[in-house]
């Protein structure tokens, strides 16, 4: 996966400026193979499922949503989320910055066998967009949000921009 994350930043870095809205961008990296989930329906206390940050470690480190689990999107691992997630018809959220990595995630989950596979439409720079609160390291509210670049930061609105 190493290297699709790498062609994908390629690509990013040559088109991103090209992309007038997050539905253009959206559908030019993904092909909806998965159903969308907005920020506002997911945030609703109705909302029950498992929460999956297919972001590295240091991104999640810096700001996730409460309760997620980093599975990351490098090295991620099928059978840890089998072992995990037993239940095939659990509802699952899967995010990223924006929504590409966590489709590749989420169709994984869904060849597996997972059933209610969801992709958090805009990730967490749209949670956090949506003022919806994001945790860091500690579980403390943050400010911060990781943008994972330069050319993906334009993409956040609200919240004070991390890069390391």
């Amino acid at each position: 996966m190493k290297k699709g994350l790498f062609f994908i930043v390629i690509l990013c870095s040559f088109n991103i400026n090209a992309q007038d809205t997050l539905s253009e961008l959206l559908k030019k990296y993904n092909d909806n193979s998965v159903l969308y989930i907005s920020a506002e329906a997911l945030a609703m206390p109705k909302t029950k499922a498992v929460l999956l940050d297919a972001r590295e470690p240091r991104e999640f480190e810096v700001s996730h949503l409460k309760k997620a689990i980093n599975v990351g999107y490098d090295h991620f691992n099928l059978d840890s989320i089998t072992a995990l997630i037993s239940n095939k018809n659990e509802n699952i959220v899967v995010y990223c910055s924006l929504g590409i990595r966590s489709e590749t995630i989420a169709k994984r989950l869904k060849s597996a066998g997972y059933k209610n596979v969801f992709n958090l439409y805009g990730g967490i720079f749209e949670w956090k967009n949506k003022n919806f609160t994001v945790y860091d390291s500690e579980e403390k509210e943050t400010e911060n949000i990781h943008v994972f670049s330069e050319a993906w930061s334009k993409w956040v609105t609200k919240g004070e921009k991390i890069y390391e």
